[in-house]
């Protein structure tokens, strides 16, 4: 197995140093021939700007905004790591609620059939419905931006919770919920010393899938409300037409998105069984 990784990541190296070799060939403008004069260095000045920067110069810019990444000269002006910090703010607080409100009532609706076909409706009806459609009805009730990001965080985040939630709970062996019974346990300790730790693996599911959606979601929202954050840093870049700006800025949330969806996905490894 550690042979096979080793294969796949040098394999995975090359397809990079290959792709980036291509594109840093691409990138560069014709060169203009001796006999076409000014005109045709014109002509080649205009190609080089209609085409995307190397990655020579998305390392290059890279290298000088981590290397003071919370740099502050004024609001369309701001580093790297403040935009980040705001936008990872707003998702924690978001997400946050999201869990506070899903989780309860999703170990609500596994636990009652009943309450399972009331709420069945409403969720299938309001799950499918984009984030970002609520988004002007935040801005009329809310009359903040930061927060109406926060509420399209959390009502993104709160479905796939609350479904694996209800999904786990309904799926605990009932020989569990027998044994805890015999043992006379109290609802609460059945709840949290049985039947919490059976549905653990499938509600980090869905933590997993909400925090990917969150982190998708809150850069198209600072994209609409502006301020800050690396959505409106993307926006506010491409109105600049920095396109190594912009590259930079999307690799940064790929990796972004890439550590929080491991930082989960190790939890979830760390609670999972074989049943």
């Amino acid at each position: 197995m550690p042979v096979a990784r080793w294969k796949a990541g040098l394999l995975s190296l090359g397809l990079l140093v290959l792709a980036l070799g291509f594109w840093e060939i691409g990138a560069r403008p014709p060169a203009a021939s001796s006999e076409a004069g000014a005109y045709a260095a014109l002509v080649a000045s205009d190609a080089e700007t209609a085409r995307l920067p190397p990655p020579s110069a998305v390392f290059r810019l890279a290298f000088a905004q981590l290397s003071d990444p919370f740099y502050d000269h004024g609001p369309n002006d701001k580093g790297i790591g403040i935009q980040l910090l705001h936008s990872l703010g707003r998702v924690a607080t978001g997400y946050g609620l999201a869990l506070a409100v899903a989780i309860p009532i999703g170990f609500l609706i596994g636990m009652s059939p009943l309450l399972l076909e009331v709420l069945n409706p409403f969720i299938q009806l309001l799950r499918p419905i984009s984030p970002l459609a609520w988004m002007p009805i935040a801005l009329f009730v809310i009359k903040d931006s930061a927060a109406s990001a926060v509420f399209v965080i959390f009502i993104c985040s709160v479905w796939p919770v609350l479904i694996n939630t209800a999904f786990g709970v309904s799926r605990v062996h009932r020989d569990y919920i027998n044994v805890a019974q015999t043992l006379e346990l109290s609802r609460v300790d059945t709840a949290l010393r049985v039947i919490l730790p059976a549905a653990l693996p499938t509600i980090l599911t869905g933590m997993r899938i909400s925090i990917g959606v969150s982190w998708l979601v809150i850069v198209a929202a600072e994209m609409l409300v502006g301020g800050t954050g690396i959505g409106y840093y993307v926006w506010n870049e491409w109105n600049n037409l920095d396109l190594a700006s912009v590259i930079f800025s999307i690799l940064v949330i790929g990796v972004v998105g890439l550590g929080l969806d491991s930082l989960i996905a190790g939890a979830a490894r760390r609670v999972s069984y074989e049943s």
